[in-house]
Formats: structure tokens, sequence, C-alpha cells
């Protein structure tokens, strides 16, 4: 038995995901991409399966062990499997947990997966399967989402619209109220999105549009239409994070990329007493994540370059800019119209594309996020590289909730 390791630092020295797919276009299983994507990340770090020693696998929409089913493809190492489910935080949870176990000493190679193989239709009111493509009704009082939809019907009532869409659509209509944001602003968060992915082979769509075909749209709940609303997914990514001393070793230097600070938190009383769904889908979450990231890193928003953040609808990229700093409380739909969030301005936001366009299979977002800047800290990101990018700052929520800020760094 291998004694307990001292803390260390952690980094990323691999990455590797599956181009992500319109569900049902593709013929793969889940373990199929994770094959692909995992692989790709071990050839990455330039080490083999046999290397790692603990194995966190995010998902969302298969039973129990599909972790080991999906990993098992990669080799019968015998290492422990764990089997990750935080709704669309799942990806980032899986990856914290590998942060933790290198940086707790309790492994030196630790391998993050995430996969979905999703349906057709509009996401419910949760990752349950059950709850897809309907009205808010679907969702029962026994659904660990059901606070968060009853203080939505308590303001807003109910429509026969898809649930998630609903509630991240009336958190749009309060914005607006409260702070004059405009249906061309949240517009302009996706045209931003969408002529971003156009750079990414990796993407689910790759098409161009402007701020006025995005209005023109089919109305998914107003003011979101169907170009402002992230799909449903096939697709799976990873991550190989190792200790210090695993770096040295290998001399992995060149690959390394520091996990500076991370932090996950979940819903508080804030996250309810105002009866706001801007509150209710996560912004006080995700602030409270980003004020602990920077505190521990010594790092603020001020010294990140680029930026992959949890754009499942185009309002909570605007919700996002605020809760991280980017701007202030009701400032972001002038941020994003200024294009201080794109090339050539303050900073890059989504580069790779984000959930809109990129695509969002739940269980392999919050990974691909860390990936893309890995790639971009690099300088191996291609047609979409910011320019000179040294610091990266990852945002991953989920309703139910958790909310996960990742503060990464070249070496």
């Amino acid at each position: 038995m291998k004694a307990y390791r001292t803390a260390t630092k952690a980094y990323v020295v691999g990455v590797g995901m599956t181009r992500f797919e319109k569900p049902e276009t593709r013929d793969w299983q889940y373990w199929d991409m994770v094959r692909e994507a995992g692989g790709a990340a071990l050839a990455d770090a330039g080490i083999s399966y046999g290397d790692v020693e603990q194995v966190p696998v995010g998902y969302c929409f298969q039973p129990s062990t599909a972790g080991q089913r999906a990993a098992y493809e990669l080799g019968l190492t015998g290492v422990p499997v764990y089997n990750v489910n935080n709704n669309c935080a799942t990806g980032s949870t899986a990856l914290m947990l590998a942060r933790q176990l290198v940086e707790g000493g309790a492994a030196d190679c630790v391998l993050a997966l995430g996969f979905e193989k999703m349906k057709k239709g509009a996401l419910g009111g949760g990752a349950d399967g059950g709850a897809r493509g309907g009205a808010a009704n679907d969702w029962s009082a026994t659904s660990p989402v059901a606070k968060h939809y009853g203080i939505m019907a308590a303001r807003h009532g109910f429509e026969m619209t898809p649930p998630t869409a609903q509630i991240f659509g009336d958190a749009a209509r309060e914005h607006m109220e409260q702070y004059g944001t405009t249906e061309a602003q949240l517009a302009a968060v996706a045209a931003k999105n969408h002529r971003h992915s156009a750079h990414n082979p990796y993407a689910q769509f790759r098409d161009v549009y402007e701020v006025d075909d995005i209005l023109a749209a089919r109305t998914v709940h107003r003011p979101l239409t169907k170009l402002q609303c992230s799909p449903t997914s096939d697709g799976a990514a990873a991550a190989v994070v190792v200790s210090e001393r695993f770096v040295e070793r290998r001399e992995l230097g060149g690959r390394a990329v520091e996990i500076v600070a991370q932090a996950m938190t979940t819903d508080t009383e804030e996250s309810f007493a105002s009866g706001s769904c801007i509150d209710v889908v996560g912004q006080p979450m995700s602030r409270e994540a980003a004020r602990q990231v920077y505190e521990r890193a010594g790092l603020g928003i001020g010294d990140v370059d680029v930026v992959e953040l949890h754009d499942c609808f185009s309002v909570n990229e605007l919700l996002t800019y605020e809760a991280l700093g980017m701007c202030g409380e009701g400032e972001s739909g002038k941020l994003v119209e200024s294009g201080a969030t794109t090339y050539g301005g303050r900073w890059v936001v989504n580069p790779s594309g984000g959930l809109i366009s990129k695509g969002h299979p739940l269980g392999a977002t919050g990974i691909a996020q860390v990936a893309e800047l890995v790639w971009q800290l690099r300088g191996e990101a291609g047609e979409r590289q910011v320019p000179g990018a040294q610091v990266g700052l990852a945002h991953n929520i989920g309703l139910g909730g958790a909310a996960v800020v990742t503060l990464v760094r070249a070496v």
C-alpha cells in the first residue's frame, strides 16, 4: 500500500473531448465517447491509463456505475471510480474531486471524466429524464428543484413553455424591468458566442448569426429565442489532474496548467429570500464562489484574460458578468454591447462558443470548459486563440443547486 502523501499543488497536464453532437445524429454509446475523450486526454499528457490512480466520472442521464462502464474502455486496472451527479455542474464537480484528491495527497494522478448521451427536446425541470420537453408542471413537490420553480410560479405564474427556459427567461424579464436591459443586448450574447464557435471544431453548431437573426428566431420563452438557448447534446470531456511531484518526475512542465484556486457553493437563504428568479437561478451562488476563488488565489477578475462561463441561456451570461465582478449590478447588458467580452475587448468570454453554440452535454460541460482554457493558456487554440492568455476562469452552474468557479494559470 502506498503511503499517504503530503499536500501538493494540482495541475492539469492533459485534456481531451469529443465533438459535441446533436442527440441521435451519431451512432455511439456513452462509453464510446469516453474512450475518445479520455484517450485523447491521456495521449495529451503522454501517460497511460495504468498511471491513473483514481477516476471521478460525471453524468446525469445514465444509471449507477455507468462511470465504471465508461472508464473500463480505457483500462481494467481496479482503481476507484466515483460516479458524480450534480445537475449542470456535474463536470466541474468531477474535476473538483480530482483536484481535491491530488491536493490532499491521496493520489498523484487522477483522471476526471464527464459525458452525456441525451434525448432530443428541451431540458425540463431537472436532469431526471422524465421532465423533458414539457410544461413547468412536469416537476412535482418531490423534485429537488420544486422550491426553485415554486418561487418562479409565485412571482410569474406558469406558461406552457419548457421549464428551464421559463425560469431563466423570467430572470431575463426581471433584469429588463429593473435595469433597462434590452432584448438586443441579450441577443448580443448569443451572436458573440455563435461567432466564436465558427472556429471551434468541437462545437455542435458553427453557424454565425447577427443580432437581428437571433431576435427573429422562434421564441422559446419570451424574451429568449431558440438561438439564445443551449441545446441538448451528446459528448464527453476529460482532464488529467496531477501533483507537482508527478509533473517533475515525468517532466511535464511544458504541458502543465496550474489549478490556482477552485470553489463550489450551494444555495443559501439569499437564493430564495427575495423571490427573484435572478437569485433562484444562481447569481448569489456564483458571486460567492468567485469571491472565495479570488481570495484563495490572491488574484481578481482584472487578472483574468479568458473566461469560459455557463451561458445555458443568454441571460445567464449577463448575470454571471455581474457575479464575477466584471461590471456593476445591472450593467452587464451595456458590457456585452460595448465589445468588452470578445476579441479586442477586456476579456474574451466563451471563445469556444459557450454552451449556446458549442453544446451542453451536462456531465461533460464543466470539464470541456477547462479543456478550452488549457488550450488557450498553452497557445494551442488555433483560430480562436486569445493573444497572450495567461490566466483563465471557468464558471459552471447547476440548478438545485451548485456553482463551481475554477481559476487556472499558465506555468
